[in-house]
């Protein structure tokens, strides 16, 4: 049976092929944080960045532009990718390992009622 864990990681993956940018920021953003002397910092705080310095990922309407789900993902390939920034991310066990798929589409904008003002 699929973990929600590996269902994640393929919509994560998805996401991945269809926006390089994605990585690229995250890895530039990150590197930059390291350079400044950090030794460990927020996968929040890289996520809000790549969100505040450029439309990266999506449209608005059809789906969020850079996905929360994807944070853990990013940051421990991040840390795989760069043995060297071994821990600069903290990482916990990721539950979504102990329960089963959910077989839902991603939730995307038009799944939430707005009103605009």
């Amino acid at each position: 049976m699929k973990t929600r864990r590996e269902e994640m990681q393929e919509q994560v993956g998805k996401f991945h092929m269809e926006h390089p940018e994605v990585w690229d920021l995250f890895v530039r953003f990150s590197k930059e944080i390291i350079n400044r002397g950090y030794k460990t910092y927020s996968v929040n705080a890289v996520f809000e960045r790549i969100r505040w310095e450029i439309d990266a990922g999506g449209d608005g309407k059809h789906s969020f532009k850079l996905n929360n789900n994807y944070r853990a993902f990013y940051s421990r390939r991040f840390m795989r990718m760069y043995p060297e920034c071994e821990g600069f991310f903290r990482t916990r066990h990721q539950v979504s390992d102990d329960t089963g798929a959910t077989n839902l589409p991603e939730l995307a904008p038009e799944y939430y009622e707005y009103t605009y003002e």
